[in-house]
């Protein structure tokens, strides 16, 4: 897709909720930011830097001018999530950008997640899919935790702490329209499908903590969840048990790999992940998987990566007796 095609896709998707298509790498149903209106405009996630042009078109056919968005929440700081923050910052000086206490830092001052970023990416591929992170003056950040309330005039957002994914990330329960906004708690819902998929990179995954992240969401008993990759879930209930049940088996596959086999390739673990996703696609949306597609966000060798480390840290954590 050509730049001059590209223009922000524009939905609402809850009551006073407009969601944002921002076509990260040029492709539809990739990547979602979330307008919330009101008397304090507040922004969910900003999209990577790369896609700067396409929120800031968003907001100004809103009618969200600089003085007025009040707020940018993330709910992590990878940076297809929250890459535009400090551009964003500079161009709505109005605005408070709001994060979980443990990824603050890293927006103030994001030279190590841009470091780390690219150890996974690789420097080319992370410019060419997140563009440049401007850090965040720190008078502009605001840090919470589990059960802050974040509030926009009259209505509110619960903020719910939900690792797993990465050990900062939250959930936000919006007060009005009851829908909870995920980020990747419960991976990415890939509406194109319809099918889900984990979402599990390095270097933080935690199997336990995500599965705990995924019922206290089901426990809110949102009216939908707004997921960032991609969209609407209608039905939370049955979107949690699809969550949970696809990082079980991706889980448990490379746990039997690396069991058998500790020096198992990171390509071998790769290969059956691929072969495991293809024929759960297949399953849940009746046909076969586009590969290229399914893979595009979040690799299968970036979940094989983040889940092999997490495997072989926890026995060696069992070895050395540590809880």
């Amino acid at each position: 897709m050509t730049d001059a095609a590209r223009r922000p896709v524009l939905t609402e998707v809850a009551d006073g909720v407009t969601m944002v298509d921002t076509l990260m790498t040029g492709e539809p149903e990739f990547n979602a930011v979330y307008v919330l209106a009101g008397e304090e405009p507040a922004l969910i996630e900003t999209g990577p830097g790369t896609d700067l042009a396409l929120v800031l078109e968003a907001l100004e056919r809103l009618g969200v001018g600089p003085p007025d968005l009040a707020h940018i929440v993330v709910t992590h700081i990878h940076l297809d999530h929250a890459g535009g923050a400090g551009a964003l910052a500079d161009r709505f000086p109005e605005a408070t950008v709001r994060v979980h206490e443990r990824g603050a830092a890293h927006l103030v001052d994001p030279t190590k997640l841009i470091a780390s970023t690219a150890r996974t990416y690789g420097e080319d591929r992370m410019l060419s899919f997140f563009g440049e992170m401007r850090p965040v003056p720190v008078s502009r950040v605001r840090a919470v935790s589990d059960g802050d309330r974040i509030r926009l005039g009259s209505r509110e957002l619960d903020v719910v702490h939900t690792p797993g994914h990465a050990s900062h990330h939250v959930a936000l329960h919006d007060s009005d329209s009851g829908a909870l906004f995920t980020g990747e708690a419960i991976g990415s819902h890939l509406p194109w499908g319809p099918a889900f998929r984990p979402a599990l990179p390095p270097p933080e995954v935690d199997i336990e903590a995500a599965l705990d992240s995924i019922e206290r969401i089901r426990k809110r008993h949102a009216t939908t969840l707004l997921t960032s990759h991609f969209g609407p879930v209608p039905d939370p209930a049955e979107a949690c048990d699809a969550a949970a049940a696809h990082i079980d088996s991706w889980s448990e596959v490379v746990r039997r790999i690396l069991s058998d086999r500790p020096d198992a390739s990171a390509g071998r673990v790769a290969d059956e992940l691929r072969a495991l996703a293809a024929t759960e696609f297949e399953s849940e949306a009746g046909r076969p998987i586009d590969m290229t597609r399914y893979d595009a966000i979040g690799s299968i060798a970036m979940n094989a990566a983040g889940l092999s480390r997490y495997w072989r840290k926890r026995w060696e954590r069992e070895v050395a007796h540590e809880p």
